[in-house]
């Protein structure tokens, strides 16, 4: 598996499509629900799928973990919400709490880990 994370706007996917030679029909973009298209090679903006697993009251993780065969060929992309102002909201403060703990899941299982920034891609694992 490869783990691409960053922050919005950053050039997550267009760094993945340059580097691993991706077409858009590979992409599925992950919505606010606890959906994942497994027959895609790239499941973008994870983060969604971790709030709609939040709304739920369900650990992302234990979705990701069910996947644990088909995911190892993946390649994932995550918009880092953890930096900035801590929210006072609790759903969105627990969505972002949600998010670390799947980032540190993959991390730890992935073959590669990109950080990408100003559309710079920079191999950390």
């Amino acid at each position: 598996m490869i783990l691409i994370f960053g922050g919005a706007y950053q050039g997550k996917l267009d760094f993945a499509k340059e580097t691993f030679s991706i077409a858009e029909s590979d992409i599925y973009m992950c919505q606010e629900n606890t959906d994942l298209d497994m027959s895609a090679k790239v499941l973008c903006n994870l983060e969604q799928m971790v709030l709609g697993c939040v709304k739920e009251n369900i650990e992302a993780k234990d979705i990701l973990t069910s996947y644990k065969d088909e995911i190892k060929d993946k390649i994932i992309i995550v918009n880092d919400i953890s930096q900035g102002i801590v929210p006072i909201d609790p759903v969105m403060r627990a969505w972002r709490e949600m998010v670390g703990r799947t980032m540190l899941y993959l991390a730890k299982e992935a073959d590669e880990v990109y950080r990408v920034f100003c559309g710079i891609g920079e191999q950390i694992k």
